[in-house]
């Protein structure tokens, strides 16, 4: 097939590369344009502009594709299907029906659960036993669309971050199976009942919240890794990367460090941080991190 690719993130490269090694013709590569970042605030393509620049294909960058002048230029690709990966744009009608078989969505979710720009951390900050990922024929709504083919995958301990990676891949998986024989994945209309909206994450919800309980807090350093979690004593901003429920039970006000080993304290049981990391330092455990910066018991987090 003839193939627009739309996306921007890590997440959306897998994506890319199986369509090319299924040995469709992608004919352009749109992406978020470059952004400045880094120490040096150097302006960085995004990776998926990167991959596309790499396999020579054409690479379109637009702020916005309301204006008729992108529109027509989308159109102007003659494409067969758009394939969408977390582009972060929002699609007008003149886009989504220009393709002759539309657009298709790689959704990290099991729709009509967690529509929207964040559902793989609101799936483990909620507590959800198990995720997944859709393939969406999309419409005008807000992840409305229905859905081709999806597939489902336990949360169980798993970070933001890994479920990120395990989820792209079988996207890209199960985008390659529907386009080998779209007439074999009928486009299915999501249920009504079950219906929740992922939110953007907001930066302050990254910090922890030693109110909540232990499972709350447990869940909160998973979904917010990465960049991770934190909480803040002197002044300085700790990440907590990895975590553990305390199964003793600890009875006291939420935040407070109740032994030498930085257990700390919930609105209902107790933390153990495994993995912290303090600005400008790399990844330690708690003893290390305790060694060069004591944070003695009785401190209020």
């Amino acid at each position: 097939m003839r193939i627009i690719f739309m996306g921007t993130p890590q997440f959306s490269v897998p994506a890319l590369q199986a369509l090319v090694d299924a040995g469709h013709e992608v004919v352009a590569s749109y992406s978020q344009p470059a952004r400045r970042s880094g120490r040096g605030k150097a302006v960085t393509p995004s990776p998926v502009q990167a991959r596309a620049e790499a396999l020579g294909i054409t690479v379109r960058t637009p702020v916005s594709l309301k204006d008729a002048a992108a529109q027509a230029e989308f159109a102007a690709f003659g494409a067969d299907v758009a394939v969408v990966a977390a582009y972060g744009l929002i699609l007008p009608r003149a886009v989504l029906e220009a393709p002759r078989f539309g657009c298709l969505n790689v959704h990290a979710s099991l729709l009509p659960r967690w529509r929207g720009a964040a559902p793989i951390q609101r799936a483990i900050l909620a507590g959800d036993a198990e995720t997944g990922v859709g393939i969406m024929q999309m419409e005008a709504g807000l992840d409305t669309g229905p859905v081709r083919l999806e597939g489902r995958t336990p949360i169980g301990g798993k970070t933001a971050g890994e479920l990120t990676d395990e989820l792209s891949a079988m996207g890209a998986a199960l985008m390659v199976r529907v386009l080998g024989d779209l007439a074999a994945y009928p486009a299915i209309v999501q249920p009504e009942d079950g219906i929740t909206y992922a939110p953007k994450i907001d930066k302050a919800e990254t910090r922890l919240d030693f109110s909540k309980s232990a499972t709350e807090i447990e869940r909160q350093v998973r979904g917010f890794n990465p960049p991770g979690a934190w909480f803040e004593i002197g002044g300085e901003r700790v990440r907590v990367l990895a975590t553990e429920i305390d199964p003793a039970d600890i009875c006291h006000p939420g935040g407070i460090v109740v032994d030498a080993s930085l257990t700390i304290s919930c609105g209902e049981g107790a933390i153990r941080p495994i993995l912290l990391q303090r600005a400008g330092r790399g990844v330690m455990t708690a003893a290390e991190l305790l060694r060069g910066f004591p944070i003695p018991e009785g401190t209020q987090l």
